[in-house]
């Protein structure tokens, strides 16, 4: 690692490293992948996971990094060292689906996978149970 220990650097360099670690084993992403998902450039998740920067990463990029890895955006500006100012929180994108029905229920399992309290095991239960769900074999009646 290119940054000294207990700098803003360092320690942004291993808030990075847990985030893409959950995610590699929560879907099995790679680098690039995590790059796509994120928005965030593969040479700019490399720079961060060596804490190789001067200038504090863009905090749009950081942003969108945590909501892609559905990760508190608080913790990656406490390991850049900012001020309580900045880490206020950015609300979740929802769906417009009207509140009945089946609808109402999506709303509230995707506001379950975008909220940073929500345990990560819990939405892990989530994610398998939607892959099953969507996997299995339709059943026709008759």
């Amino acid at each position: 690692m290119d940054a000294e220990e207990g700098s803003p650097q360092a320690a942004f360099a291993r808030f990075v490293r847990r985030a893409i670690d959950a995610a590699r084993s929560q879907y099995g992403w790679t680098i690039s992948e995590v790059a796509a998902h994120t928005g965030v450039g593969r040479s700019t998740v490399f720079r961060w996971l060596g804490g190789d920067w001067q200038d504090y990463p863009e905090l749009a990029k950081v942003r969108g990094f945590c909501a892609a890895l559905e990760v508190p955006v608080a913790e990656a500006f406490q390991a850049l060292g900012l001020p309580s100012t900045a880490r206020e929180p950015v609300p979740p994108r929802r769906p417009a689906l009207p509140e009945t029905g089946m609808e109402a229920d999506i709303r509230v399992i995707l506001g379950r996978l975008a909220d940073p309290a929500v345990p990560a095991a819990e939405k892990k239960l989530i994610r398998d149970l939607l892959h099953y769900l969507a996997s299995r074999p339709v059943r026709r009646a008759g």
